[in-house]
């Protein structure tokens, strides 16, 4: 199939479009292959300090595509904090982090208003989510109240103070952890706060080849917290164009279909007392044409639906309390419904 910036308008063939706009359709496509070629080398950044996360890193780089939200769950000693610490030094972008505790108050995350004696009138004082990535550290250890402050930041892209809106800059991508086997002291996120992360990619144990080649870097003298190996390979500019090229992958109305019948299963499923909202279509549909774009195509495939369905929806699901207590978990439920939803051919 053609690349879509290589597509004559209709009534036109390529030969009759004028030299103006082929000058400019060929800049398009130059500048997606440079922006596919900067995030596939981002990938490559990424691993110099982490070690057999390809996966994850490649979900982040999708959520970086749809201009998504992500939430990074893994045990302690995953390397989620390094991981988002090394993409922030692969990205020319601006990167704060904020370390979630119980005692975190929601101006800490947003900022506030701030008296001035020299002027004797009351400033804005920014607070770290203004930023372009910003790191939620242990999002789960700290109050609704302050887990809250972040709704409008994600949803809207701004923040609200005395009434004011302040717009964040874009692009603006919150990457947030969580510990999946700690309780005491934590603060489950709720439904609604859930669903604004786009994926919810799940931190594994690396494999033992993976482990071994870990401690022989450590044992080389690697520092974790020694980031100046990396270097940035992409920016905003790489980014935008990405985007524009991702808006311009084909979806087949068969394969719409799709999307939509295996959410609407999440919500028939006698194992969900919640299943996933239009909204999470959206969200599959929109990473879906990521990964087919990263993939080197302008098309998506069911396979590309497949491939992303669990880390879309898996957090836009509850199970019900008596199918849990049997050992059913999320993604063994999308698992199933993957299994018997029909596949457009």
């Amino acid at each position: 199939m053609n690349n879509p910036v290589e597509l004559a308008k209709d009534g036109e063939s390529p030969v009759d479009t004028p030299e103006s706009t082929r000058a400019s359709v060929a800049v398009d496509a130059e500048q997606a292959a440079g922006a596919r070629a900067a995030l596939t080398a981002l990938r490559a950044e990424v691993a110099k300090t982490v070690v057999g996360q390809d996966s994850v890193v490649t979900g982040l780089v999708i959520a970086l595509l749809c201009r998504g939200h992500v939430l990074l769950e893994g045990v302690p000693g995953t390397a989620k904090t390094l991981m988002i610490r090394t993409l922030s030094q692969a990205l020319d972008l601006d990167f704060k982090r904020v370390q979630f505790t119980p005692d975190l108050m929601p101006g800490d995350v947003t900022g506030s208003l701030i008296y001035d004696n020299r002027t004797a009138e009351f400033e804005f004082r920014e607070g770290p989510v203004f930023t372009n990535l910003l790191l939620a550290d242990e999002i789960n250890r700290t109050p609704p109240k302050t887990q809250a402050s972040l709704l409008e930041a994600m949803e809207e892209r701004q923040v609200s103070v005395e009434g004011t809106g302040r717009p964040l800059p874009d692009p603006f991508v919150v990457c947030a952890t969580q510990n999946p086997i700690e309780y005491e002291g934590t603060y489950p996120l709720p439904e609604a706060q859930l669903d604004r992360f786009l994926l919810k990619l799940t931190v594994p144990v690396p494999s033992r080849d993976d482990e071994i080649s870990m401690l022989q870097r450590h044992a080389a003298g690697f520092d974790p917290r020694d980031l100046s190996e990396v270097t940035a390979v992409a920016g905003a500019a790489e980014l935008a164009a990405g985007r524009a090229a991702v808006r311009g992958v084909h979806l087949d109305p068969k394969v719409a279909a799709y999307v939509v019948d295996i959410c609407r299963a999440t919500r028939q499923s006698p194992s969900l007392q919640l299943g996933v909202s239009p909204r999470g279509a959206t969200a599959l549909l929109a990473t879906s044409r990521a990964w087919a774009w990263l993939s080197g195509r302008d098309y998506v495939t069911p396979d590309d639906v497949k491939a992303l369905a669990r880390p879309t929806l898996r957090h836009r699901t509850q199970l019900r309390p008596e199918a849990e207590l049997e050992g059913a978990t999320a993604d063994g439920v999308l698992e199933g419904i993957l299994a018997h939803v029909p596949a457009p051919r």
